[in-house]
């Protein structure tokens, strides 16, 4: 199977390719200052199903894409924080100004994705996934701390996926014995926010130590981005083409994949 975090700029967009050919997308932002869709990408692959689709995150740069995704796929299963409805968060995003288009077709897939899985579901060999959010209302008002957070394991490689945590969303979910029995078997660690400063919780790594932080984001403009050494003191590090890397950023790095 493959697990790849696309390079999509300042967004996020990853997937897992099942030994079945079964496809699993994490969010569906794009890069605008290249033009790379993954849906185009998708496409390429030879996918016209996606069996699940993921969404970390309520913001725009986590679903540019999904009108082409949604319009050109057979998406069979939404997963997402279930705490707040199409209506809650179309008022919320309201506050920001006009409804997108890409805002508006998740909004309209949160109505009619509104049911448990298929049965049978549709086979992943060899994965899980354990999801934990916080909620809306009862512990945050912001899309941010109410990211869904993923633990994949892929044949006992785990990453973990949390789309736009803030420090405050970490130290709620760390009050979990089972999050933080998660967060101990994580060997890749998809930095939070973009790996900005605030998506950073350094009690996160009392529980855990990834080989590797990955980072999705566009180019350097604020010093919130300057989070790279920061990162690096968590991880144990991994040689790839020779030389040992402790965070890889698809901004100087480009895509990274895994075969597992």
């Amino acid at each position: 199977m493959r697990f790849e975090v696309l390079n999509v700029g300042h967004g996020l967009c990853a997937y897992l390719e099942a030994e079945n050919k079964n496809l699993m997308v994490f969010d569906c932002g794009y890069n605008g200052a290249t033009g790379f869709k993954p849906s185009d990408y998708f496409r390429r692959r030879g996918h016209s199903s996606i069996q699940r689709f993921i969404v970390t995150n309520y913001d725009q740069d986590h679903i540019d894409d999904l009108p082409d995704l949604k319009a050109n796929f057979n998406i069979e299963i939404l997963h997402r924080n279930s705490s707040i409805s199409s209506s809650q968060l179309r008022v919320l995003k309201r506050q920001g100004g006009p409804i997108s288009d890409a805002m508006e077709c998740l909004l309209d897939m949160i109505d009619r994705y509104n049911g448990g899985e298929p049965s049978p579901p549709p086979p992943f060999p060899g994965v899980t996934l354990s999801h934990f959010w916080n909620s809306y209302k009862d512990d945050f008002d912001d899309t941010n701390n109410i990211s869904l957070v993923t633990f994949l394991n892929c044949n006992e490689t785990v990453f973990v996926i949390p789309g736009d945590l803030e420090k405050a969303g970490w130290e709620k979910l760390l009050k979990n014995a089972s999050f933080r029995s998660e967060l101990a078997k994580v060997n890749y660690f998809i930095a939070s926010h973009h790996g900005r400063e605030n998506g950073y919780c350094e009690e996160v790594f009392n529980y855990c130590t990834p080989k590797l932080v990955i980072m999705s984001d566009g180019p350097k403009r604020y010093a919130t981005q300057e989070m790279v050494s920061t990162y690096t003191k968590h991880a144990s590090g991994v040689k790839i083409n020779g030389k040992m890397r402790y965070v890889w950023t698809t901004r100087s790095d480009g895509v990274i994949h895994w075969d597992l």
